[in-house]
């Protein structure tokens, strides 16, 4: 059986691989220059940057990690979590609940006495099912985490009301914190959050965009980059995929591309699965890249709740996760902004871009002065991160409902239309190789 795969990010990569391991033919058609989606990077200079945000090896999924760990053999280098949030000009540990010694005496209170009427009122039982986002932040975390921290935070990384976000998503990805280690962070005895990324992987050269190179290595030559699937037809009980100047026959189609890039390819789709499709909402992503002349703090990575800093959610330092991926003398750090077409932070330029990113970190501290960045640039990602609105779950039923009814299967963080990490777009695709026989 020929099975085509569109799109060459992680999860189209990572099924075609799969696929090819149980015998089956395979072919992989991706409209870039390069593989790897969200997970490409660059080196330009000495410095290594990922293109589609920061991206850090680890999972609770012990199949998913070993398989990510063992692709990239001996290219992988270890390291231990060191990640704060910037708090009115303090570095609090994260995540933000077990570091609430380190908050202002005030807005330490606030922040507990808030956690402990939130357990309260779940104790009496007079909590009602949160109705939107915003509520189940109050209900599990309390008013005071809730205003310092992860509303303001949120706010900044989805730049969409959190009133008008649905609560389904958040279970597991935002975990409840154990009260035991909120009191005893409350009271200054450390205590470790999220602890499955407490200590990660990254490859120890080539970027995230390695580990994506390693898994499509066996499938190499079924590779075929440059060709942007513009048609998918059905032809008896198999499948022609088309650029316009050259067709793909195929027995099955795996889609990994966005479904707003696969919708238009197919014909007589109806109205409302368009309309659907249409109201599917999401944020695009600014990643500024900066390489820095001399050191940066010993930091993983950096969340930035405070809007007047900058739009910046969110800071990493590649230097920190390998000693490759900078010249020596030299370190690096990379800004993340969410946005959407119509934003004002849309419409800027690369330069300024760069600039508002450098104006900030100066005022935190984090650089000394514009004088040291060496090495800058912007990347564009139009599709990065799901909202899961109020309406999601009727829009996205429908629309997968029409594609899997055509016999496509879908796979990946936009061809699903999910928040999934690396693992997640990883165990999909091990789930799914699971449902095919062997060749």
């Amino acid at each position: 059986m020929k099975w085509a795969v569109l799109g060459g990010g992680l999860s189209g990569v990572t099924i075609a691989r799969l696929l090819h391991e149980k015998g089956h033919d395979v072919v992989v058609l991706e409209r870039e220059g390069q593989i790897g989606g969200l997970c490409r990077s660059r080196t330009e200079q000495g410095f290594t940057f990922d293109r589609g945000g920061s991206h850090i090896i680890f999972s609770r999924d012990k199949g998913a990690l070993a398989f990510m760990q063992e692709v990239l053999g001996e290219n992988r280098v270890v390291r231990e979590r060191n990640t704060v949030v910037f708090y009115k000009g303090r570095e609090v540990p994260y995540p933000f609940e077990n570091g609430l010694y380190a908050l202002p005496k005030e807005d330490l209170y606030t922040c507990i006495h808030g956690f402990i009427q939130a357990l309260i009122a779940h104790e009496k039982g007079t909590v009602h099912p949160p109705a939107n986002f915003r509520e189940w932040i109050d209900q599990t975390f309390g008013r005071g985490i809730a205003d310092c921290y992860l509303v303001p935070y949120n706010e900044k990384i989805w730049k969409y009301p959190l009133e008008e976000m649905s609560t389904h998503w958040v279970e597991g990805r935002i975990p409840r914190p154990p009260v035991e280690d909120v009191i005893r962070a409350a009271i200054g005895i450390p205590t470790v959050g999220y602890t499955h990324q407490a200590v990660f992987s990254y490859p120890a050269r080539g970027g995230i965009e390695a580990m994506v190179c390693a898994i499509a290595a066996p499938v190499e030559e079924f590779i075929r980059t440059g060709f942007p699937v513009r048609s998918v037809e059905r032809e008896g009980k198999g499948y022609l995929v088309s650029d316009s100047r050259e067709t793909v026959r195929a027995d099955r189609v795996i889609s990994t591309i966005p479904l707003q890039a696969l919708l238009p390819c197919l014909a007589d789709v109806p109205v409302p699965v368009r309309d659907a499709c249409r109201n599917l909402k999401y944020n695009s992503l600014f990643s500024v890249s900066l390489g820095i002349r001399g050191t940066v703090p010993p930091i993983s990575w950096m969340y930035i709740p405070e809007k007047d800093l900058g739009q910046f959610n969110r800071i990493s330092f590649p230097s920190s996760y390998s000693d490759a991926v900078a010249p020596e003398g030299h370190a690096s750090l990379l800004a993340e902004i969410t946005y959407r077409e119509g934003d004002a932070v849309a419409s800027m330029t690369d330069s300024a871009l760069v600039g508002h990113v450098v104006s900030g970190l100066c005022r935190m501290g984090i650089l000394p002065s514009p004088d040291a960045v060496v090495y800058s640039r912007v990347e564009r990602e139009p599709f990065a991160y799901v909202i899961y609105d109020l309406d999601y779950l009727r829009n996205i039923r429908v629309v997968r409902d029409h594609v899997e009814a055509r016999g496509i299967d879908l796979l990946g963080r936009f061809a699903r239309f999910e928040y999934l990490n690396m693992d997640a777009c990883i165990r999909a695709a091990m789930d799914f190789a699971e449902t095919v026989p062997c060749a």
